[in-house]
């Protein structure tokens, strides 16, 4: 019986390995690229803290809430080159088209002649029709 027992286990362990070898091998998954990370020259960056001690006594704290201050106080509209004075009278007038406000005034949408003649014919009096 030992014959047929170890003929049996040699059967058995063949066909494992082709249910093994039939089996398909799973897919692989699609590939996911990580999200951006945009370059930071800074990120390693870092400083002894007696060095950052010795930029914070260069400064005074006086001076700090000075600079603070001058900020928030600091005009937050937009600019002008044009002065107060010569700024416009009336108020109803602006952004209407022709008012100075960089608008322009409407055009109509029909063509004139010169836009229904041909490239030839506009350029035909500057051509030499003498020569051939």
């Amino acid at each position: 019986m030992t014959k047929q027992t170890d003929e049996l286990a040699a059967l058995k362990a063949r066909v494992e390995e082709l249910e093994r070898a039939a089996k398909p091998e799973p897919q692989p998954k699609p590939f996911v690229s990580e999200p951006y990370q945009r370059y930071d020259p800074t990120a390693g960056m870092s400083m002894p803290p007696s060095a950052l001690l010795e930029m914070a006594r260069a400064v005074p704290d006086h001076v700090m809430k000075n600079i603070a201050l001058r900020d928030a106080r600091a005009p937050t509209g937009r600019p002008s080159a044009i002065p107060v004075s010569q700024q416009p009278a009336s108020t109803s007038a602006r952004n209407v088209a022709g008012s100075g406000t960089g608008w322009a005034h409407a055009m109509p949408l029909s063509a004139d002649d010169r836009d229904r003649m041909s490239l030839a014919e506009r350029c035909a009096p500057y051509g030499k029709d003498d020569v051939k």
